[in-house]
């Protein structure tokens, strides 16, 4: 989408259109009309039927925690002055143009507080912080889960012949508790920073796929919405003011190959140097290698790491449910 300014809203007229943009609130009317004030342009966005977010402010190189989802109702108690994005359908409203969630289109908005250049990757990186382990149906799962086992063991209660078949179901209803009980619970825990680690290669994964949004399979160079030429410019030494402001680096934690190709993303210039572009959510920065090749060995991280974290809470699970079998075996012997 192209970023929305004051000389896009004239030529428009009634039209509309599909844009981005972003601001200050300036003001709550209506108790649901949001006025966002640009650089040049002030617009009303209706948060009716609207999903806002708000991204947890975060420093460093950490992983930042997960966007939360809030009600329109609570935005006005936010401050006049809290940077907002906003993306999605401009339409005419009550004879004015505004930003509008419809259907085919949802609205899509986002208070933060970072620069704009770094909006996109403080949103990638949050949004991966997740534990999918648990979700909404989770308790209700579990619940529904419990109770058939409970009903299995009731019905096989009096037959001596399906003891083990109680036995079983008694215990498969603490399967879901079984990864946080001793012994297994120290491989629930290395899962648990596993699966942290899987995220974060996930996030980076897509940290470097970002500059290949502006380039097509083959091209080097490519024509942005502001008029601006993208494009990238390799190297095979980093120059020394790399990692800061001037030259960042597009994925943290960066690792330096035995034999690396720098990329260097950016808007050039006639001369053929490098500098940022207009738009602030334009990828600027370095890469150790091709975005194609450094994303493919995160995708290998990630889903190696998953895979052996999941191996290892079900070590976990099988290491606890013998035990448990074990306890009840020396159990039998025992008369009280």
């Amino acid at each position: 989408m192209p970023l929305l300014d004051y000389r896009q809203y004239r030529q428009m007229g009634n039209e509309g259109g599909v844009f981005r943009f972003t601001g200050e609130i300036e003001s709550i009317t209506d108790g649901h009309t949001l006025w966002v004030k640009g650089d040049d342009l002030t617009i009303p966005v209706s948060l009716e039927k609207t999903k806002c977010f708000l991204l947890p402010a975060h420093k460093g190189d950490g992983v930042p925690e997960a966007p939360e989802q809030i009600h329109w109702n609570r935005i006005s108690t936010f401050n006049e002055g809290v940077k907002v994005f906003i993306g999605g359908q401009v339409k005419t409203r009550d004879d004015r143009l505004s930003f509008l969630s419809i259907k085919e289109k949802p609205l899509m908005v986002v208070f933060y507080n970072c620069p704009e250049s770094k909006l996109t990757g403080e949103i990638i990186r949050a949004a991966r912080n997740r534990n999918e382990y648990w979700n909404g149906i989770t308790p209700v799962s579990i619940v529904i889960g419990a109770m058939a086992l409970v009903f299995i063991a009731a019905a096989f209660l009096n037959r001596p012949a399906f003891r083990m078949t109680v036995i079983t179901a008694l215990v498969a209803i603490f399967v879901p508790i079984l990864p946080m009980l001793p012994p297994g619970f120290l491989l629930t825990v290395l899962y648990r920073r596993m699966t942290w680690h899987a995220r974060k290669f996930r996030a980076y994964l897509d940290l470097a796929r970002l500059p290949l949004r502006y380039l097509q399979q083959g091209s080097e160079n490519s024509v942005l919405s502001t008029g601006e030429k993208y494009g990238y410019i390799k190297y095979d030494s980093l120059p020394p003011e790399a990692g800061n402001e001037g030259f960042p680096f597009l994925v943290p934690d960066i690792k330096e190959d035995k034999k690396p190709q720098w990329h260097f993303f950016g808007v050039l210039d006639s001369s053929g140097q490098l500098s940022a572009s207009k738009d602030p959510f334009v990828s600027f920065g370095i890469l150790p290698s091709s975005p194609r090749i450094l994303s493919r060995r995160y995708a290998i991280k990630a889903y190696t790491l998953e895979a052996l974290a999941w191996l290892i809470l079900l070590l976990g699970v099988f290491i606890n449910i013998v035990f448990i079998y074990l306890i009840l075996f020396l159990l039998r012997g025992i008369s009280f």
